[in-house]
């Protein structure tokens, strides 16, 4: 349909993730109409992202280092371990401010319909993190979905004969939503993780 260097642009831009023809076309005319020096800086830092950003060797966060920031940072809790499913899980927590620990990304959930189970993810890491490090509680960050709830009391059954506690995260309404909109499973969620007041 473009010319071919064009029609290239856009069939790579249209196999991101959340990017459809529409927007792959808009995108690639944005392109074609930036100044040089921009469409240059793009094209490099990808090249720079793929060739400098590796995996923590220690939780497997995104890092150019041997290490990422937050298991360099000595102020950070050694005690507790954030499991989370992505990298990209840990941003979210981390703007939150509240968590003072480390992290361990397991790449993913256990899915059995996808054929993941727990051998595909990083558990032999996190159980010899558990072995090696002073951790006395791990928290299970993983999504409220059947696959996150199973990773997630997979990982109970696997860490607790370790001696170390393992919390997930509470789950239930949002602050301002309105009861009438909560669907069952969301509200039943909110009960049983009820506290005091």
């Amino acid at each position: 349909m473009y010319e071919p260097p064009v029609q290239r642009v856009i069939d790579e831009l249209a196999r991101l993730p959340g990017i459809g023809r529409k927007t792959a076309q808009r995108l690639a005319f944005h392109l074609l109409h930036v100044e040089a020096g921009d469409a240059v800086r793009l094209g490099q830092s990808i090249i720079d992202l793929r060739d400098q950003v590796r995996l923590c060797v220690r939780c497997f966060n995104v890092t150019a280092e041997e290490q990422c920031a937050i298991c360099r940072d000595p102020r950070r809790d050694p005690t507790l371990v954030c499991v989370v499913e992505r990298a990209q899980d840990i941003a979210v927590i981390e703007r939150t401010q509240e968590f003072e620990g480390r992290y361990h990304v397991l790449g993913g959930s256990i899915s059995p319909i996808e054929g993941i189970g727990p051998d595909q993810l990083r558990m032999k890491e996190l159980v010899a993190r558990v072995g090696n490090e002073s951790i006395t509680e791990v928290i299970a960050a993983t999504n409220p979905t059947v696959e996150g709830d199973t990773t997630a009391l997979y990982l109970a059954r696997l860490l607790k004969p370790l001696g170390v506690t393992v919390s997930r995260l509470a789950s239930g309404l949002p602050v301002g939503g309105d009861l009438d909109y909560a669907d069952e499973i969301t509200l039943g969620r909110a009960l049983a993780g009820r506290r005091e007041l």
